[in-house]
């Protein structure tokens, strides 16, 4: 009798199929390897060495997925061994691959401001071996001598290139001392593109070892200068109000040399802020917000008063000496929150209130007076240093703003009498000499073109009368140039196009055939006395004067506009355009050259204080440059 016993494959059949199949025997007693027996349904599926028929069995009349021929299972150990064979052929360092990752780890290492040994930390290295196993990761040094070099290199290649297209440049400059007290001199830069966008960059960090005075400042401005090849842009200067950057202004011989009105107004700020009774209201604030500073107990206690009064969750602020803004913040901060302020200094868990808390009812009537009284001034900074270009345009408005704003009284308090008096004594007496070209560039923003901060009519028709006297200079100027580079190049030669009418030409038709000329004698006998050859030519002034006149007349543009697109659109205007550019690439402030401080704080870190000086220069310039 024939065993229809289905009995298991041989332990060689290793595809998972035979889970699901196996063989009967024959009348041998051998299994009967011609067909493979379904142990589910016992049907007899013709086998010849591929499992595929048997897999197609399993899914078409179970809904059983297995693997199809080819798929036998493998050991683990032999798939580890397989991959490990593979990732051992690592990217050759040349190869396009590579040098792009290689590339990429520097751009992290600029952008994100890492140290250079972030590549030899393990967490970073385990990251590449995931991400790429078969690129091998150069050491701290190839990226610190050769790739970020090559990218310092080729984008200050993209840097100066980009600075030959300015008709000007202005540049910013200030020093910092790094964590290892090493003196460092930052110099950015300032231009519209031909397109009208404006450009900034951060062109060199150099320490600076001599003293700071004006003369070596002056010295290393003209050189950075001829090295980025700009010293015919004729540069402008922003600084802060240090002698020694008005001296270094006279010895580089740049002009117009421009104090920073953010600096302006911090200065002048605080000489309002030292006025004798100003000063003793702001050290007894000062005192009340020390003490919670200092007592967790007090701070625990003012923020249950803030709940149970319903105030923000704020925390008090402390003032820094140094800026006035900060002793604004307190002060406002401080009026916000009295109430849960004198209740926590009242409470019994306190108990410090009458040593702490001095402020009489005349000295909280002088807080919220002098906050009212530096409000303005608060709104006027935040707009300067949140403006992404603040051009010099802004100078002139602001200062008419703050000058209205500072005028006595005569029925205000005595202690802002004193600080309106102070404040305007500093402040009147920056931009002297300069006054003209303020009003020059304000007249050149179409956001305040009408001048409506200068109540004298005459005086912005003067204005506009100066105006049109630079865009004249500036336009001869520029014909002059473009004259002498023709000139220099040589008179071009051009064939004349066939049938074209030159002079030889026509003494050849004249010769060839008489019929010509005598028309054209007959028309001019004929007409010249009622049709004029060519238009008069209009003078350089009557074009400018136009320009001018259709200028004032537009509508201005509202505040948030933006000023480079509004002139990128007046095809009209190509002499108060070249003017404009000339104005509205001066900043309003030294800013962008002070942010660097933070940015380099960032890179001259504790860790590595000990950074060579031209990485520190290369770091940064990297930072603020790449694309």
């Amino acid at each position: 009798m024939e065993d229809k016993t289905i009995h298991s494959a041989p332990a060689n059949l290793k595809s998972k199929v035979w889970k699901y199949f196996g063989f009967v025997k024959n009348d041998k007693g051998t299994l009967d390897k011609s067909a493979a027996v379904c142990k589910i349904c016992r049907a007899s599926i013709k086998y010849t060495g591929s499992t595929t028929n048997l897999a197609l069995h399993s899914r078409r009349r179970h809904g059983i997925e297995t693997e199809l021929e080819g798929k036998s299972a493998e050991p683990p150990e032999a798939s580890t061994a397989r991959a490990s064979s593979f990732f051992q052929s690592v990217l050759a360092d040349n190869s396009t691959r590579s040098k792009a990752i290689t590339e990429a780890i520097g751009y992290f290492i600029c952008k994100d401001m890492r140290p250079y040994s972030v590549v030899d930390n393990v967490g970073f290295r385990q990251m590449m071996r995931i991400l790429e196993p078969k690129y091998k990761l150069p050491s701290r040094q190839h990226f610190s001598e050769k790739c970020i070099p090559e990218l310092y290199e080729k984008a200050k290649s993209d840097v100066s290139e980009s600075l030959s297209t300015a008709e000007r440049v202005a540049l910013t400059t200030d020093a910092w001392t790094s964590r290892a007290t090493h003196s460092y001199v930052t110099i950015t830069v300032h231009y519209i593109f031909p397109d009208w966008s404006i450009k900034n960059h951060v062109l060199q960090t150099r320490v600076f070892s001599e003293t700071h005075t004006g003369k070596n400042i002056g010295a290393l401005l003209i050189n950075a200068c001829k090295e980025w090849k700009i010293e015919n842009k004729n540069p402008a200067l922003v600084t802060d109000n240090a002698r020694n950057m008005i001296t270094a202004a006279q010895e580089a011989e740049m002009t117009p040399h421009v104090t920073c009105i953010a600096h302006t107004i911090n200065l002048a700020s605080q000489k309002a802020f030292q006025v004798k009774d100003a000063a003793r209201v702001l050290s007894r604030v000062r005192r009340i917000l020390t003490f919670f500073h200092h007592s967790p107990k007090a701070t625990d206690i003012l923020r249950q008063n803030q709940q149970l009064l319903g105030l923000p969750s704020h925390k008090l602020i402390q003032d820094v000496c140094t800026r006035w803004n900060s002793s604004y913040d307190m002060l406002d901060r401080f009026l916000e929150q009295q109430p849960a302020v004198f209740a926590s200094l009242m409470s019994r868990e306190v108990r410090r209130g009458e040593d702490v808390n001095t402020l009489t009812e005349e000295d909280l009537a002088a807080v919220e007076a002098i906050a009212k009284l530096m409000e303005p001034v608060k709104v006027a900074t935040t707009l300067l240093c949140e403006e992404d270009n603040p051009t010099l345009s802004m100078v002139a408005p602001v200062q008419a703003k703050l000058r209205k704003h500072f005028k006595p009284l005569n029925d205000e308090l005595h202690i802002i009498t004193e600080m309106k008096i102070k404040f305007l004594e500093d402040f009147n007496k920056r931009y002297q000499g300069l006054q003209d070209t303020l009003h020059v560039a304000s007249a050149l923003d179409p956001r305040f073109k009408m001048l409506s901060f200068i109540d004298d009519d005459r005086t912005r028709d003067q204005i506009y009368l100066d105006t049109l006297s630079e865009a004249l200079t500036l336009h001869e100027k520029q014909t002059t140039e473009a004259r002498q580079k023709e000139s220099e190049k040589g008179p071009k030669q051009r064939n004349p196009s066939p049938g074209e009418d030159n002079p030889q030409n026509i003494d050849k038709k004249t010769a060839d055939d008489g019929h010509l000329p005598k028309k054209m004698k007959a028309l001019d006998q004929m007409f010249s006395d009622i049709v004029e050859t060519s238009a008069p030519l209009r003078s350089y002034r009557e074009l400018a004067k136009d320009e001018v006149w259709k200028y004032r007349n537009r509508d201005a543009l509202p505040l948030d506009g933006n000023v480079f697109h509004w002139w990128r659109d007046q095809l009209d205007l190509p002499m108060l355009s070249s003017l404009a550019k000339i104005y509205l690439c001066i900043p309003a402030t030294s800013v962008p050259s002070e942010r660097v401080f933070s940015t380099a704080g960032d890179i001259v870190t504790a860790q590595r204080s000990l950074i060579k000086e031209e990485h520190v220069d290369q770091l940064i310039f990297l930072k603020k440059n790449l694309k």
